[in-house]
């Protein structure tokens, strides 16, 4: 482990070496280095101010024994580090901090060294001490402004007030207002600590004002302090107030948008069952297996664009060769796979209609059995073609992460399902009533012997409309592999919440699907923020469907519906 570290370290600290760093800052790194005492740690705590990305790295080796002394010939102590390149001997040429060149013999070759031939740089408890705190105090001038925050928001919530003027003078340099904000944040919580009872209260109003949450429990301890100052005090009872009803309202809509983003995977997912079960009035317990299909779909298409994919179904191996896409290229591979997704689940359920489901209409209980059935055999052909164990789908760099507002905080995978149901809730309107094609499903399920009678083919409507239904199942099953496992039982998961979305809504009702996948969101996830266990949430939630249905058996949008007239 220590090998390993130590050489991620080396490459680091090899590119570093290779940018441009200021002689001087490199003479003072080796003096440092070389250094002891006093003396030592002040060249320290002076680097703090440099910004160098090599004392940083330096600083990160050498409490790990990265950083060697060389003593040349001429008694000369020299600091070096090792190449992370080595040969055939475990051997690696040596980088001069000093200079940034290799060290060389009389001959100007570079000299090769292996680690345990040099002597690593000693380092103390105190040392290490003085080189965290300069660490800290480097990563405020980091390019980066959320590394840089971060530092910031550490060495405010450590209040230590021998670090107060770095704050302040950085406080002045800073250009970015979420960093100056940060500061002006972690100067007023060190400022808690301050023995002027002004500079506190104007502290405390400054973290109320900014609605600080990491202070809330600094504050809150100065209120249960007997020695608090009747000032202090009662600007901490304000501002612990102030903070409290804040952190309400982050939590009120961050409940609502966790509500949403929930309610819209349920939507996703039984919007598909809503048109096969809702609008056909087909038990089709397959319905998961469908929604595997297309998140298999994504992981073949992700294949395709990296390496390639090897398969080897009933003993016969079958070579999917691979584009070998990198970078934003290989990214678009989910927006590819959507449409295939679909096809390729609609594909699959006109085949299961044509071959089952057709004979076995006006049948509910013949065709939940053998919908069973075929959902039992779907999942032994995926594992006897993907394997018994989950594939691995990895996310666009645009579906990871998240952004804030407020300190609430958005994933970027949650907002994508939002906009996703969203489309697709419109993109089925719009095709349920605004096409030929929508007119000819809603007159068959209506009454199929009268459609027949004014010339609708209704075996073809009844089969276009399931591969419609099968085709959403599979979108449903692309975004789910973005957001959890790929696995042959996948669709297990889900099948229950399913046929529970859609018939809380009200069998037949598209909206009322719509409704009920949000209302089970968001009651599931205020469940869970008030009574803080998320099983005991998910509990109450099938209890208290469970008790609406007995109320009201037909769901929250009753439809009058003749889909299974004959």
């Amino acid at each position: 482990m220590r090998t390993l570290i130590l050489s991620i370290l080396f490459v680091v600290l090899a590119s570093a070496a290779d940018a441009a760093e200021s002689p001087q800052v490199r003479q003072q790194l080796a003096k440092a280095i070389t250094s002891t005492g006093d003396e030592q740690a002040t060249i320290i705590t002076t680097l703090a101010d440099s910004g160098s990305a090599l004392v940083r790295d330096v600083f990160n080796a050498w409490p790990r024994d990265g950083v060697f002394l060389y003593t040349d010939p001429q008694g000369t102590v020299i600091p070096v580090l090792l190449d992370s390149e080595k040969d055939s001997t475990d051997k690696a040429k040596a980088t001069r901090i000093d200079t940034g060149e290799f060290l060389k013999d009389s001959t100007n070759t570079p000299i090769k060294f292996a680690a345990s031939e040099l002597k690593p740089v000693d380092t103390t408890s105190k040392l290490r001490k003085t080189i965290k705190n300069t660490l800290d105090l480097l990563a405020l001038a980091n390019p980066d402004p959320a590394q840089r925050i971060s530092a910031v928001m550490k060495l405010g919530l450590a209040q230590k007030t021998a670090n107060l003027g770095t704050l302040q003078a950085r406080l002045g340099k800073e250009t970015d207002k979420k960093v100056h904000k940060a500061l002006e944040e972690a100067i007023a919580l060190m400022q808690l600590k301050d023995p002027s009872s002004a500079v506190q209260v104007a502290s405390i109003k400054k973290l109320a004002s900014v609605n600080s949450i990491s202070s809330l429990d600094l504050i809150t301890k100065l209120t249960t302090d007997p020695q608090t100052d009747p000032t202090v005090l009662k600007a901490a009872q304000a501002a612990t107030s102030s903070i409290k009803a804040y952190i309400q309202g982050v939590n009120f809509f961050g409940t609502i948008f966790r509500g949403l983003s929930l309610g819209s995977i349920l939507l996703v997912v039984a919007l598909g069952l809503s048109i096969t079960f809702g609008l056909m009035g087909v038990i089709n317990m397959a319905h998961g297996e469908i929604m595997v299909v297309g998140a298999y779909t994504v992981y073949i298409v992700q294949c395709i664009f990296g390496a390639g994919l090897e398969l080897s179904p009933f003993r016969i191996p079958i070579k999917l060769p691979g584009l070998h896409l990198t970078g934003p290229a290989f990214e678009c591979y989910f927006i590819v796979a959507l449409p295939v997704a679909f096809l390729t689940a609609a594909i699959v359920g006109i085949a299961l209609e044509r071959t089952v489901i057709r004979f076995l209409y006006k049948r509910p209980l013949e065709s939940l059995l053998a919908t069973w059935g075929v959902s039992q055999v779907l999942q032994q052909l995926y594992r006897l073609i993907f394997g018994a164990a989950n594939v691995q789908v990895n996310s666009p760099s645009w579906l990871s992460g998240n952004f804030t507002i407020s300190d609430v905080i958005f994933g970027y995978n949650r907002v994508f399902v939002i906009g996703f149901a969203i489309l697709i809730v419109i993109g089925t309107w719009l095709l349920l009533s605004k096409t030929p094609l929508g007119l000819l499903i809603r007159a068959v399920m209506q009454n199929r012997n009268m459609a027949a009678c004014m010339g609708v083919r209704t075996e073809r409507v009844n089969m276009l409309t399931f591969g419609f239904g099968s085709g959403l199942a599979g979108l449903a099953g692309a975004f789910l592999s973005q957001i959890g496992n790929v696995g042959p039982s996948l669709g297990q998961s889900y099948i229950v919440d399913c046929f529970m979305t859609v018939v809380l809504g009200g069998v037949g009702s598209i909206f009322g699907t719509v409704c009920s996948a949000v209302g089970i969101g968001v009651v599931d996830q205020s469940l869970q923020q008030l009574l803080l266990n998320p099983v005991m949430g998910k509990i109450i939630v099938l209890a208290g469907i469970i008790l609406f249905l007995q109320w009201r058996p037909a769901g929250i949008f009753v439809t009058k519906s003749r889909s299974l007239e004959g």
